[in-house]
């Protein structure tokens, strides 16, 4: 698509998650074992990293995990003067930012700005990308960045690294990392 100048609109998609140094997504214990991330995602860097991933986002792709647990946690950082700066700058902007919700169970979504989408995640970046709009940021949702990489959607994979083999649990890549041809 283009502009009235003839420019081709291009949305970046940013896939951002953390990893294991052995690739895992979750710990041994299942899909909630997350407890290996949180030391890591409490630092100064983590913190500046998801900041300077976001700054440029307008939209954030989120499965329904993530969904539930982003949404029961971040909207009261905003406000709380005892939370860390850019804990509550980042919650500002995921209580603007327009939130697509993946998912196939829930009936409605509650946090403002969010909306359900139920097409696949390739489909629903395809027609975000002919919108206005900033970056287009998938939130650590696993299913869909997994989605999306199989139809090479994602312009970027931003990968934060923790120096933790977690040894189980879910890797984003079952066989190796996808090609890049």
């Amino acid at each position: 698509m283009t502009t009235a100048a003839g420019a081709a609109r291009h949305r970046t998609v940013v896939a951002n998650i953390s990893l294991s140094l052995d690739g895992r997504v979750t710990g041994p214990g299942g899909e909630y074992d997350m407890g290996w991330i949180v030391p890591h995602a409490l630092t100064d860097g983590a913190r500046s990293h998801m900041t300077r991933v976001t700054a440029a986002a307008t939209t954030a792709l989120l499965g329904r995990k993530n969904y539930q647990g982003f949404a029961g946690f971040w909207p009261g950082v905003a406000d709380d003067d005892n939370a860390d700066p850019t804990d509550r700058t980042f919650a500002r902007w995921l209580n603007d930012v327009e939130k697509v919700v993946f998912s196939r169970t829930l009936t409605r979504v509650q946090w403002d700005n969010a909306r359900l989408a139920t097409a696949d995640p390739a489909d629903t970046v395809k027609e975000l990308r002919q919108q206005d709009g900033g970056d287009i940021v998938v939130l650590a949702s696993t299913s869909v960045i997994r989605q999306l990489l199989d139809a090479g959607e994602p312009d970027r994979l931003s990968i934060t690294l923790c120096p933790e083999v977690v040894g189980g649990g879910a890797r984003l890549f079952t066989d190796g990392p996808p090609s890049s041809s």
